[in-house]
């Protein structure tokens, strides 16, 4: 997904679930960080940088494909942008190592997301716009792998774009380009993906590369053969996929808000939603390449006040004139911790359910620190809230 829904359209989410004008704008803010707080960033900040929540494409160019390379490229992509839906999935006649990869296809409604949104419960909104962006992907990446592997992500010449007709889907064959800056044809269904390479691990075959930016766009539908579906095509509706997304967050926060007492998976607030079903499908259904504009406008609607655009500069000085011990109680601290806590709670339940894929992991809370440094921030500031409980 783009801006256009992890900020905001998260932000109007969250209006409709009960938060104030205020509270909407730090989660969505702290959603659309998500796609940004890369090592880049966080070394600027002076800040720990396992709490980088993506990977820029320069950081990716230079990133190492052996085995520690790999596992940290997945501990990034598959905490935050294809949370594994099934870790315990047995495809037919796999082998060990692709067994693992398989388990690491992106799905919404898996057991990850629900552990995903109650570590938000009793947190900060940044842990709630963090864990909205994380459920928001599950729709959106569905299907491909936060993990680099060609017969995972890597996709066919079968690919069809999807229109509505009188009889049905009039079908358009996609051509793919890999032509780095240059915009998609959405006209003439031409679309930029990853340049093909054989190799298992490249970074091309990282997630839904092969597919281009087709799975972040709401108004899509299409149908592929992709590369683990033992050639049985599957068709894609995003404008459908989106809508449950969204009714789904609305559900998810007003959960975190303690007005639904449990969060389940396979729920969506619909019944909240309803009044603005049919400008929301609109939004979804517009054929653009982001639908900023109306998503803001929406958000303005519901809340009488304007979202301001996204600055990612917004909170940096904050954080670096605050000297070390109080960086935690600022916006981005509050969101490096609970970016910390995501990452580690998702890289532990991968270790233990026998993948290595994204490394060896203890789980803090039970074992207290041992692994990365940076993760010792989040033992002390988990030892500070129970000294003040």
């Amino acid at each position: 997904m783009q801006k256009d829904f992890h900020y905001y359209a998260t932000c109007c989410a969250a209006l409709l679930a009960g938060y104030s004008f205020e509270e909407s704008a730090d989660i969505a803010y702290s959603a659309q960080l998500v796609d940004l707080c890369s090592r880049t960033l966080l070394s600027k900040l002076k800040a720990p940088l396992s709490a980088a929540t993506t990977q820029l494409q320069l950081e990716l160019m230079d990133a190492r494909t052996d085995l520690l390379g790999l596992q940290d490229i997945t501990r990034i992509w598959a905490s935050f942008h294809f949370l594994p839906g099934d870790l315990y999935a047995e495809p037919e006649k796999a082998g060990r190592m692709y067994r693992a990869k398989y388990r690491m296809i992106c799905q919404p409604n898996g057991e990850l997301l629900k552990e995903t949104v109650r570590l938000a419960k009793n947190g900060s909104l940044q842990a709630a716009g963090i864990a909205m962006h994380v459920l928001a992907d599950t729709w959106a990446h569905r299907n491909f792998a936060g993990t680099p592997s060609l017969v995972i992500n890597n996709t066919n010449t079968y690919f069809y774009e999807l229109f509505p007709s009188d009889t049905g889907y009039r079908e358009k064959l996609i051509e793919f380009r890999h032509s780095p800056g240059a915009a998609d044809d959405l006209e003439k269904s031409i679309y930029n993906n990853s340049i093909y390479q054989g190799s298992e691990s490249s970074i091309m075959n990282l997630g839904h590369g092969r597919a281009g930016h087709l799975p972040d766009y709401s108004f899509v539908r299409y149908k592929y053969l992709p590369a683990w579906g033992n050639y049985e095509e599957i068709i894609k509706d995003n404008p459908h996929d989106y809508y449950l997304a969204f009714c789904q967050m609305v559900y998810a926060m007003q959960y975190l808000r303690g007005q639904i007492p449990e969060f389940e998976t396979g729920r969506y607030a619909t019944q909240t939603v309803v009044p603005w079903e049919e400008e929301i499908r609109k939004i979804l259904e517009k054929r653009q390449p982001d639908a900023c504009a109306d998503w803001k406008a929406l958000a303005g609607t519901l809340s009488g006040e304007e979202l301001e655009d996204f600055d990612l500069d917004k909170y940096q000085a904050e954080y670096m004139a605050l000297p070390k011990n109080e960086q935690n109680n600022s916006f981005l601290g509050r969101f490096i911790l609970a970016a910390l806590a995501q990452k580690s709670m998702v890289t532990n339940k991968i270790f233990k359910s026998g993948n290595l894929l994204a490394g060896f992991s203890v789980d803090y809370a039970e074992k207290g620190f041992r692994g990365i440094r940076d993760f010792i921030k989040l033992i002390e500031a988990v030892a500070e809230e129970k000294n003040h409980d």
